[in-house]
């Protein structure tokens, strides 16, 4: 049963190491945390995200942390339709789905917060990334422009890049890609699930007046354009 003390945040793609690690984070705060696996939430099929709203959103909603992600990585000329459209329907079409919802609920309330996990690919897409790197660069952009529009209703928007974090999602990388990732932070070191978590607690609850931002939580360095 849900408890209407807490603040309510969720978290898709939960089946994930990153959400699970942000879960606990938050629960241990004092949020109550949904934080559904693809198998109860599809967020790039809108029947699936109008249902898990209807059915698990029942009180007012605090934080969304568009999570969920894929990746189909070739080389851009053996690049499928498939393979793009996937990655680009999880990523992007799946954060609008949820955000669009979400942002209803927030609006009403006049607070709330929408937290989109980006990454460094959108900022300088790697060989192999195309469809990868156009989604995340497209969260960017949503993430902006929520932020403009959700603002008006005191509702924010900001974007995380975690920086390369030793997950699953990461694992079939082959060592030499690693040691040249590694090799390209000024640290010499990479990032770890539980500071990201860490960062989006505080940005949450101790940042109310950052809105329409973008973060990047390693020690890359990257000229914007």
């Amino acid at each position: 049963m849900s408890d209407c003390t807490k603040p309510l945040a969720l978290i898709t793609g939960g089946e994930g190491a990153l959400a699970k690690i942000i879960s606990t984070q938050l629960i241990s705060s004092g949020f109550e945390v949904l934080s559904p696996c693809h198998s109860e939430l599809d967020v790039g099929n809108e029947l699936s995200v109008k249902n898990y709203f209807n059915e698990n959103i029942t009180r007012d909603l605090d934080l969304l942390i568009n999570n969920a992600g894929t990746k189909k990585d070739s080389l851009f000329l053996n690049l499928s339709e498939e393979e793009w459209d996937e990655v680009i329907r999880v990523n992007l079409r799946g954060a609008f789905l949820c955000s669009k919802l979400a942002l209803k609920l927030l609006c009403k309330n006049r607070s709330g917060h929408i937290i989109n996990i980006g990454s460094f690919s959108a900022i300088s897409g790697p060989i192999g990334q195309t469809n990868y790197a156009a989604s995340k660069a497209g969260l960017i952009s949503l993430t902006q422009s929520l932020a403009q529009e959700g603002g008006k209703r005191n509702v924010r928007s900001n974007c995380i890049l975690p920086g390369w974090l030793e997950t699953q999602f990461t694992a079939d990388v082959p060592e030499n890609v690693k040691d040249q990732v590694l090799s390209s932070h000024t640290l010499n070191t990479l990032n770890t699930p539980e500071s990201v978590a860490a960062f989006v607690l505080f940005i949450h609850t101790q940042m109310p007046s950052v809105s329409g931002q973008i973060f990047q939580l390693d020690s890359r360095i990257h000229r914007w354009a």
